[in-house]
Protein backbone atom coordinates (compact mmCIF):
# COMPACT_ATOMS: atom_id res chain seq x y z
CA UNK A 1 0.00 0.00 0.00
CA UNK A 2 1.44 3.46 -0.85
CA UNK A 3 2.52 5.48 2.17
CA UNK A 4 0.32 8.47 1.36
CA UNK A 5 -0.77 9.37 4.91
CA UNK A 6 2.00 10.98 6.96
CA UNK A 7 1.45 11.49 10.67
CA UNK A 8 3.40 14.18 12.51
CA UNK A 9 6.43 12.72 14.24
CA UNK A 10 5.96 14.88 17.32
CA UNK A 11 4.03 17.80 18.77
CA UNK A 12 6.90 20.26 19.08
CA UNK A 13 9.75 21.43 16.86
CA UNK A 14 9.90 20.08 13.32
CA UNK A 15 6.95 17.70 13.10
CA UNK A 16 6.90 17.00 9.34
CA UNK A 17 9.64 16.70 6.74
CA UNK A 18 8.65 15.42 3.32
CA UNK A 19 11.29 15.52 0.60
CA UNK A 20 11.12 14.37 -3.01
CA UNK A 21 13.24 11.40 -1.95
CA UNK A 22 10.98 10.39 0.96
CA UNK A 23 7.84 10.91 -1.16
CA UNK A 24 9.18 9.01 -4.16
CA UNK A 25 8.64 11.89 -6.57
CA UNK A 26 10.60 14.79 -8.11
CA UNK A 27 9.36 18.23 -7.12
CA UNK A 28 7.42 18.98 -3.93
CA UNK A 29 8.89 19.32 -0.46
CA UNK A 30 7.03 20.16 2.73
CA UNK A 31 8.13 20.69 6.32
CA UNK A 32 6.29 22.00 9.36
CA UNK A 33 7.61 23.60 12.54
CA UNK A 34 5.56 24.00 15.71
CA UNK A 35 7.52 26.37 17.92
CA UNK A 36 7.11 27.96 21.33
CA UNK A 37 7.82 31.66 21.84
CA UNK A 38 11.56 32.27 21.72
CA UNK A 39 12.42 29.11 19.78
CA UNK A 40 14.02 29.23 16.35
CA UNK A 41 14.35 27.43 13.04
CA UNK A 42 16.73 27.99 10.11
CA UNK A 43 17.74 26.42 6.82
CA UNK A 44 19.65 27.03 3.59
CA UNK A 45 17.49 26.69 0.49
CA UNK A 46 20.19 25.08 -1.68
CA UNK A 47 18.80 24.38 -5.16
CA UNK A 48 15.21 24.82 -4.00
CA UNK A 49 12.93 27.82 -3.65
CA UNK A 50 10.85 28.13 -0.49
CA UNK A 51 7.63 29.79 0.58
CA UNK A 52 7.35 30.16 4.35
CA UNK A 53 3.70 30.29 5.41
CA UNK A 54 2.80 31.56 8.86
CA UNK A 55 -0.01 29.08 9.48
CA UNK A 56 -0.55 30.35 13.02
CA UNK A 57 1.23 32.77 15.34
CA UNK A 58 4.01 35.30 14.80
CA UNK A 59 7.74 35.05 14.06
CA UNK A 60 10.57 37.43 13.23
CA UNK A 61 12.10 36.29 9.96
CA UNK A 62 15.45 36.98 8.31
CA UNK A 63 15.95 35.67 4.78
CA UNK A 64 18.10 36.35 1.72
CA UNK A 65 20.17 38.86 3.69
CA UNK A 66 17.18 40.95 4.81
CA UNK A 67 15.30 41.40 8.07
CA UNK A 68 11.63 41.03 7.17
CA UNK A 69 10.39 41.91 10.64
CA UNK A 70 7.56 40.12 12.40
CA UNK A 71 5.23 38.16 10.14
CA UNK A 72 1.91 36.61 11.11
CA UNK A 73 -1.17 37.80 12.94
CA UNK A 74 -3.75 35.01 13.09
CA UNK A 75 -3.64 32.74 16.09
CA UNK A 76 -5.88 30.06 14.56
CA UNK A 77 -6.25 29.03 10.94
CA UNK A 78 -10.00 28.89 11.52
CA UNK A 79 -10.10 32.67 11.79
CA UNK A 80 -9.98 32.42 7.96
CA UNK A 81 -7.95 35.61 7.72
CA UNK A 82 -5.26 35.93 5.01
CA UNK A 83 -1.88 34.46 5.96
CA UNK A 84 1.51 36.12 6.01
CA UNK A 85 4.07 34.35 3.80
CA UNK A 86 7.58 34.94 2.50
CA UNK A 87 9.20 33.77 -0.73
CA UNK A 88 12.89 32.81 -0.48
CA UNK A 89 14.71 31.90 -3.72
CA UNK A 90 17.20 29.09 -4.20
CA UNK A 91 20.77 29.79 -3.17
CA UNK A 92 19.73 31.73 -0.06
CA UNK A 93 18.98 30.99 3.58
CA UNK A 94 16.30 31.85 6.10
CA UNK A 95 15.96 31.92 9.87
CA UNK A 96 13.14 32.76 12.23
CA UNK A 97 12.50 33.27 15.91
CA UNK A 98 9.00 32.67 17.26
CA UNK A 99 7.44 35.77 18.84
CA UNK A 100 4.47 33.68 20.03
CA UNK A 101 3.69 30.00 19.85
CA UNK A 102 3.54 29.47 16.12
CA UNK A 103 3.14 26.98 13.30
CA UNK A 104 5.26 27.60 10.20
CA UNK A 105 5.03 25.66 6.95
CA UNK A 106 8.07 25.36 4.69
CA UNK A 107 6.89 24.74 1.11
CA UNK A 108 9.64 23.96 -1.40
CA UNK A 109 10.28 23.03 -5.03
CA UNK A 110 13.14 23.36 -7.54
CA UNK A 111 14.28 26.95 -7.91
CA UNK A 112 15.55 28.58 -11.09
CA UNK A 113 16.71 31.94 -9.77
CA UNK A 114 13.88 33.73 -11.52
CA UNK A 115 12.39 35.61 -8.56
CA UNK A 116 13.65 37.77 -5.71
CA UNK A 117 12.76 37.32 -2.06
CA UNK A 118 9.48 39.04 -1.23
CA UNK A 119 6.58 39.16 1.19
CA UNK A 120 3.36 37.46 0.07
CA UNK A 121 0.16 38.59 1.79
CA UNK A 122 -1.81 39.35 3.73
CA UNK A 123 -2.48 42.27 1.38
CA UNK A 124 -3.67 40.98 -1.96
CA UNK A 125 -5.05 37.71 -0.60
CA UNK A 126 -8.84 37.66 -0.49
CA UNK A 127 -10.95 34.79 0.79
CA UNK A 128 -13.01 33.62 -2.19
CA UNK A 129 -15.92 31.20 -2.41
CA UNK A 130 -15.79 28.22 -4.76
CA UNK A 131 -18.32 25.50 -5.56
CA UNK A 132 -22.04 25.09 -5.01
CA UNK A 133 -24.22 23.51 -2.34
CA UNK A 134 -22.32 21.11 -0.09
CA UNK A 135 -19.35 21.50 -2.44
CA UNK A 136 -18.90 25.11 -1.30
CA UNK A 137 -15.52 25.94 0.21
CA UNK A 138 -13.36 29.04 0.71
CA UNK A 139 -9.93 29.73 -0.76
CA UNK A 140 -6.92 31.87 0.19
CA UNK A 141 -4.67 31.83 -2.89
CA UNK A 142 -1.18 32.44 -1.57
CA UNK A 143 0.91 31.78 -4.69
CA UNK A 144 -1.16 30.36 -7.50
CA UNK A 145 -0.62 30.76 -11.22
CA UNK A 146 -2.03 34.30 -11.41
CA UNK A 147 0.64 35.51 -8.99
CA UNK A 148 4.08 35.61 -10.62
CA UNK A 149 5.97 35.11 -7.37
CA UNK A 150 7.77 31.77 -7.81
CA UNK A 151 9.59 29.59 -10.32
CA UNK A 152 7.83 26.31 -9.53
CA UNK A 153 5.68 26.56 -6.42
CA UNK A 154 1.89 26.79 -6.28
CA UNK A 155 0.50 27.27 -2.76
CA UNK A 156 -3.05 27.78 -1.52
CA UNK A 157 -5.25 27.39 1.57
CA UNK A 158 -8.73 25.87 1.58
CA UNK A 159 -11.42 26.05 4.29
CA UNK A 160 -14.13 23.39 4.03
CA UNK A 161 -17.26 23.87 6.18
CA UNK A 162 -18.52 20.95 8.26
CA UNK A 163 -20.57 18.55 6.17
CA UNK A 164 -19.04 19.71 2.88
CA UNK A 165 -16.76 18.22 0.22
CA UNK A 166 -13.64 19.82 -1.17
CA UNK A 167 -11.12 19.22 -3.97
CA UNK A 168 -14.31 18.01 -5.59
CA UNK A 169 -15.65 17.20 -8.16
CA UNK A 170 -12.81 14.70 -8.26
CA UNK A 171 -9.98 15.74 -10.59
CA UNK A 172 -6.41 14.86 -11.42
CA UNK A 173 -3.30 16.71 -12.62
CA UNK A 174 -0.85 13.91 -13.30
CA UNK A 175 0.12 14.22 -16.98
CA UNK A 176 2.49 16.67 -18.66
CA UNK A 177 0.22 17.57 -21.58
CA UNK A 178 -0.39 21.33 -21.42
CA UNK A 179 -2.84 22.95 -22.08
CA UNK A 180 -5.11 19.93 -21.52
CA UNK A 181 -3.54 18.91 -18.20
CA UNK A 182 -0.35 19.56 -16.23
CA UNK A 183 1.75 17.28 -14.04
CA UNK A 184 1.69 18.55 -10.47
CA UNK A 185 2.64 16.65 -7.33
CA UNK A 186 0.71 17.80 -4.28
CA UNK A 187 0.70 17.71 -0.49
CA UNK A 188 -2.25 18.39 1.80
CA UNK A 189 -1.56 19.61 5.35
CA UNK A 190 -4.83 19.04 7.21
CA UNK A 191 -6.30 20.74 10.26
CA UNK A 192 -9.65 19.99 11.91
CA UNK A 193 -11.91 22.07 14.14
CA UNK A 194 -12.50 20.74 16.77
CA UNK A 195 -9.02 19.20 16.71
CA UNK A 196 -10.41 15.89 18.01
CA UNK A 197 -12.30 15.44 14.73
CA UNK A 198 -11.43 13.67 11.51
CA UNK A 199 -11.81 14.11 7.78
CA UNK A 200 -11.71 11.80 4.80
CA UNK A 201 -9.46 11.92 1.75
CA UNK A 202 -9.49 9.48 -1.14
CA UNK A 203 -6.65 9.24 -3.70
CA UNK A 204 -7.50 7.09 -6.73
CA UNK A 205 -6.74 6.59 -10.41
CA UNK A 206 -9.23 5.84 -13.15
CA UNK A 207 -7.82 2.33 -13.65
CA UNK A 208 -7.95 1.47 -9.93
CA UNK A 209 -4.18 0.94 -9.76
CA UNK A 210 -4.14 3.42 -6.88
CA UNK A 211 -7.18 3.63 -4.61
CA UNK A 212 -6.62 4.68 -1.01
CA UNK A 213 -9.21 6.18 1.35
CA UNK A 214 -7.77 7.69 4.51
CA UNK A 215 -9.15 9.10 7.74
CA UNK A 216 -7.12 12.25 8.35
CA UNK A 217 -6.58 13.73 11.80
CA UNK A 218 -5.61 17.24 12.84
CA UNK A 219 -2.01 17.79 11.72
CA UNK A 220 -1.76 14.97 9.17
CA UNK A 221 -0.27 15.34 5.69
CA UNK A 222 -1.54 13.45 2.64
CA UNK A 223 0.62 12.94 -0.46
CA UNK A 224 -1.00 13.01 -3.90
CA UNK A 225 1.48 11.58 -6.43
CA UNK A 226 -1.21 11.01 -9.07
CA UNK A 227 -4.92 10.47 -9.47
CA UNK A 228 -8.04 12.15 -8.12
CA UNK A 229 -8.03 13.38 -4.50
CA UNK A 230 -11.37 14.57 -3.02
CA UNK A 231 -11.78 15.44 0.67
CA UNK A 232 -14.81 15.21 2.94
CA UNK A 233 -15.49 17.07 6.20
CA UNK A 234 -18.06 15.20 8.34
CA UNK A 235 -20.87 17.12 9.96
CA UNK A 236 -19.51 18.75 13.12
CA UNK A 237 -15.90 19.14 11.92
CA UNK A 238 -14.57 22.06 9.91
CA UNK A 239 -11.56 21.23 7.70
CA UNK A 240 -8.58 23.36 6.68
CA UNK A 241 -5.77 22.34 4.40
CA UNK A 242 -2.66 23.94 2.97
CA UNK A 243 -1.84 22.71 -0.54
CA UNK A 244 1.63 22.70 -2.06
CA UNK A 245 1.95 21.81 -5.75
CA UNK A 246 4.84 21.77 -8.21
CA UNK A 247 5.85 20.14 -11.47
CA UNK A 248 7.71 20.86 -14.69
CA UNK A 249 5.35 23.74 -15.59
CA UNK A 250 3.93 26.28 -13.10
CA UNK A 251 0.37 25.99 -14.36
CA UNK A 252 -2.66 24.24 -12.83
CA UNK A 253 -4.69 22.34 -15.43
CA UNK A 254 -6.75 19.31 -14.44
CA UNK A 255 -9.08 16.66 -15.83
CA UNK A 256 -12.25 15.61 -14.02
CA UNK A 257 -12.94 12.00 -13.08
CA UNK A 258 -15.31 10.39 -15.61
CA UNK A 259 -17.97 9.76 -12.97
CA UNK A 260 -18.23 13.47 -12.06
CA UNK A 261 -17.91 15.14 -15.47
CA UNK A 262 -21.66 15.77 -15.52
CA UNK A 263 -21.39 17.69 -12.23
CA UNK A 264 -18.63 19.89 -13.66
CA UNK A 265 -20.76 20.61 -16.72
CA UNK A 266 -23.91 21.31 -14.68
CA UNK A 267 -22.19 23.65 -12.19
CA UNK A 268 -20.02 25.47 -14.73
Amino acid sequence: MPDLLRKPFGTHGEVHRITPESAGWRYVGFALHRLRAGESAAEATGDREVILVMVEGKARITAAGQDWGILGDRMSVFERTPPHALYVPNGQDWSLVAETDCTVAVCSAPGKGGHEARRIGPDGITLTERGKGTNTRYINNIAMEAEDVADSLLVTEVFTPAGHWSSYPSHRHDEDDFPRITYLEETYYHRLNPASGFGIQRVYTDDGGLDETMAVSDGDVVLVPRGHHPCGAPYGFEMYYLNVMAGPLRKWRFVAAPEVEWIMERDA
